[in-house]
């Protein structure tokens, strides 16, 4: 299974090679992201961190807080 993660603002690619039911917040955590400062996005709808990867592609946006 493979998905292609895009991310927004500077388009850098990652592609990832995973199991089937693998979920996007595994992904992110294998790429050394913190699932917790991202939104993810296909064909414009958000997507669960904890939804099983069945997209091909999708957006990642990086988010921030100062709380």
């Amino acid at each position: 299974m493979l998905c292609r993660f895009t991310f927004f603002l500077d388009g850098t690619v990652l592609i990832y090679h995973g199991r089937p039911g693998d979920t996007y917040e595994a992904a992110l955590l294998s790429f050394g992201i913190n699932p917790d400062t991202t939104l993810i996005f296909s064909d414009g709808k958000s997507l669960p961190q904890d939804k099983k990867i069945e997209e091909e592609e999708v957006s990642i946006f990086l988010t921030a807080s100062r709380g």
